[in-house]
């Protein structure tokens, strides 16, 4: 299928964490229209092998290619930190991941130069963000935790209160006191959780959300290309694609996107 400025951005996440991506790319960009798969057969991603990860990821990418997309944002930190490479040879349009803008808006934020990155088992242990970080800037001082309980708190909505706060401060303790200025969300499902981590680490250390920071490189990559969709009177379509039943993801999706989910189709994408 050709690709135009009209052509929709596709989107993919092993879940409902893109969403806070795809959130952060229609206020951005608010005449595109977007195609979002979430993978909720196979959630999570952060715990399974890099080769798992991107034999899914080149699934998704297939799928989304075959619906008319013009650029593929991969809003899944574990995909792409080790998927990145595999999917931007086999495909024919853009990818942008969520590590690289990350990484450079922490590095735009840092005073002193130490950065916090948190985020699932597998994008820390990639260390996808840590050599982006220091390979930008060989003074910053990366250090990176697993968080892996804090994506249930979000899907349950446990984003206030005693309970997060409390997982929290014994994730984050040894960011407050090794110097750490600048603090990556690495995991899309964090920024729901971004009141609470704003608490335990105080107002002296700058939180950068990846979703926001990769709005922005999808808005300079269009921008320079000339793809972005222009501005008419009908309204841009935004389809939503699961691989498991869709009910706990309209529910759940709703909080992450910050508006309902009216529909969702729920497709195969077994090997």
């Amino acid at each position: 299928m050709r690709q135009g400025s009209h052509s929709p951005i596709g989107v993919f996440d092993s879940g409902v964490g893109g969403l806070t991506v795809l959130k952060a790319l229609l206020a951005r960009l608010p005449h595109e229209s977007t195609v979002y798969l979430g993978d909720t057969a196979r959630v999570p991603y952060g715990t399974k092998s890099g080769d798992v990860v991107t034999r899914y990821s080149l699934k998704n990418a297939e799928f989304l290619l075959e619906r008319g997309i013009k650029l593929l944002v991969v809003a899944c930190n574990t995909a792409s930190a080790v998927a990145l490479p595999a999917l931007e040879a086999a495909l024919p349009v853009p990818v942008v991941g969520v590590i690289l803008p990350g990484a450079r808006a922490a590095l735009a934020r840092t005073r002193g130069g130490g950065v916090g990155v948190i985020g699932t088992p597998g994008t820390i242990r990639s260390g996808a963000y840590q050599r982006a970080l220091e390979a930008a800037d060989p003074r910053v001082r990366a250090k990176a935790r697993a968080c892996p309980l804090l994506v249930p708190l979000a899907e349950e909505g446990w984003t206030t209160g005693d309970v997060p706060l409390l997982v929290a401060r014994d994730y984050l303790a040894e960011f407050t006191r090794e110097g750490v200025d600048t603090l990556v969300l690495g995991c899309t499902h964090y920024p729901l959780l971004k009141g609470v981590i704003a608490e335990v680490v105080g107002p002296q250390v700058a939180l950068v959300d990846s979703a926001e920071a990769t709005a922005d490189a999808v808005a300079a990559l269009l921008t320079e290309r000339g793809g972005l969709a222009p501005a008419s009177p009908g309204a841009p379509s935004h389809a939503y694609y699961v691989t498991d039943v869709p009910e706990r993801f309209m529910e759940v999706g709703a909080r992450f996107l910050g508006r309902p989910i009216e529909t969702a189709e729920q497709v195969d994408l077994t090997f």
